[in-house]
């Protein structure tokens, strides 16, 4: 489980190709200082196993399944990556539950700079409208955010300096793919909404 609060900006140091696979090696010293094989590490929002760690960097594989539902695929050599670690029991939860399980993929439609922020528009696919609301989560590119505005195929964020500078979304321009996690709570609703479960029953305590 992750916040969504990105602990380093990382980088692509090489990538293999394997038959319906990918292995990638990358560079990050904060979040490689504690890792071990086994450990879990998101990377733009994708959680991935850590197969092995040396010197600053660590490697991982990459199933066709992963590759074909975010945009892992499109990392080459020097690609620039959002990296965090597992969020600890009992630490602080600075953004919002995350699961590091991609949902789909948006596309970065415009950018809107202003003073102090910078409004990004992102579309989004139409399976993943319904969980999208104003004011709500969302996680892009594994970075936990505010939904300013909500429509049926495009929502917008709201990107402060510290974000613009730490975190890949800086660097992202108009017609870049982006990760997307909806808020998983979202969508346990609705599942047992549709099967006529009443979430605040759902145990079956009569009390």
């Amino acid at each position: 489980m992750f916040t969504g609060i990105v602990e380093e900006l990382g980088e692509v140091t090489a990538v293999e190709q394997l038959e319906e696979a990918s292995r990638f090696r990358l560079r990050g010293p904060l979040v490689t200082e504690d890792a071990k094989h086994g450990d879990s590490i998101a990377v733009n929002g994708v959680c991935l196993t850590v197969v092995e760690t040396a010197a600053g960097e660590f490697t991982a594989d990459v199933m066709q399944e992963t590759l074909n539902r975010s945009s892992l695929g499109a990392l080459t050599t020097g690609s620039r990556v959002n990296l965090e670690r597992p969020m600890a029991l009992g630490g602080r939860l600075g953004g919002h539950l995350v699961q590091g399980h991609v949902d789909g993929t948006g596309e970065i439609i415009s950018r809107t700079p202003s003073e102090h922020w910078e409004i990004v528009k992102v579309a989004l696919p139409k399976n993943l409208s319904r969980y999208v609301v104003e004011k709500g989560s969302i996680t892009v590119d594994g970075v936990s955010l505010t939904v300013v505005e909500a429509a049926a195929d495009w929502f917008t964020i709201s990107l402060i300096p510290t974000t613009l500078a730490l975190t890949t979304l800086g660097i992202k321009q108009s017609g870049d793919p982006v990760n997307l996690e909806v808020d998983v709570l979202a969508k346990y609703v609705e599942r047992l909404l549709a099967a006529g479960v009443n979430p605040l029953h759902a145990t079956g305590d009569a009390r």
